[in-house]
């Protein structure tokens, strides 16, 4: 039983990441209220409500050691609610007296030119990232200014099981599953970094419950960037059959944009797939002394998982041979 003197740790938001660091935050046998959105399943460790609302804000976070900020509304819906969000959880974890943890994205980098480190430039080149120099700025203005002890945690795509909004989703294994090629954007034989989501979670609890992160940006442990192409094959191999990739063009995008929000803002942010998207991880392995997990554990457990989310059978193991 979880003592109730324990520190409190808050997760805000409850989606890809969000559930996961509840999960490993609660293996840890800490005290764990998670706030979302929607009022599903409410209870004294779940509460719902709008985290711009200051007043809501300050009471989700109250008794708050450690807030984490897993926050990311839809693409269309940036421009209105993603800082005002990120205001929400500083004014929460501020009123707590709490340190913040805040999941970050690669997007003020703009289009990179060499890996992308935590003191690189932001050089945004679109509207998203553009929104993201002015969510990091926030965030750490309000930790120079000593209100809020701020760690942000930059991830670059993910790659994982379970995955709603990703290269990887439902519809990627849906296609390969029926036969046919999965579909991905810009350049699928150009290197790209993609960051394994239970190493998103770890990275994110590590801050929380460390005391050397704060006041810093930090790149989560990814592995080597290699091609998208390459690393759908690697998932055929794992469930056994032919995987290949195919384009959708930027015309068929912004078509698709056309009646779709999430599509049209997608548009603008081909480019990460248009250029070598590599990521430095080497201030957080140093500082904290573990890697991303290796390539073939993250593709065994996604092919597990997709084994009996959509029913495959197991793999066959070979007879052995006889002399």
């Amino acid at each position: 039983m979880q003592a109730t003197s324990a520190p409190l740790h808050v997760v805000l938001g409850a989606g890809q990441i969000g559930g996961r660091v509840v999960e490993l935050l609660r293996a840890r046998g800490l005290r764990v209220r998670q706030v979302r959105r929607t009022a599903v399943g409410v209870g004294p460790e779940l509460v719902a409500g709008d985290i711009r609302d200051l007043d809501f804000a300050r009471r989700a976070t109250e008794g708050a050691a450690v807030v984490y900020d897993c926050m990311n509304p839809a693409y269309h819906r940036w421009p209105q609610e993603l800082l005002p969000m990120a205001r929400g959880a500083l004014h929460g974890a501020q009123h707590a007296g709490a340190r913040l943890v805040a999941l970050d994205c690669l997007y003020m980098y703009g289009r990179p030119n060499g890996p992308m480190r935590e003191d690189s430039p932001p050089t945004p080149c679109s509207k998203k990232g553009e929104l993201r120099v002015q969510l990091a700025e926030l965030r750490l203005a309000a930790d120079r200014r000593g209100d809020v002890p701020v760690a942000i945690a930059r991830a670059s795509d993910f790659f994982g099981a379970d995955l709603a909004y990703a290269v990887w989703s439902d519809r990627f294994f849906r296609r390969i599953l029926a036969g046919r090629k999965g579909q991905v954007f810009g350049d699928p034989d150009l290197p790209h970094a993609y960051t394994d989501v239970e190493d998103v979670a770890r990275a994110l609890v590590t801050l929380g419950t460390s005391d050397r992160g704060f006041g810093q940006v930090w790149h989560i442990p990814t592995p080597p960037a290699e091609s998208t192409r390459s690393l759908a094959r690697r998932l055929g191999r794992a469930l056994d059959r032919d995987v290949d990739v195919a384009v959708v063009s930027r015309w068929l995008v912004r078509t698709l944009g056309l009646a779709s929000p999430m599509m049209r803002e997608m548009a603008e942010m081909i480019y990460q797939w248009e250029v070598p998207f590599e990521l430095d991880d080497s201030k957080f392995r140093a500082a904290f002394g573990w890697s991303a997990t290796p390539v073939e554990a993250s593709v065994a457990r996604v092919a597990a998982w997709a084994r009996e989310r959509y029913g495959l059978a197991a793999r066959p193991v070979a007879p052995a041979s006889r002399v």
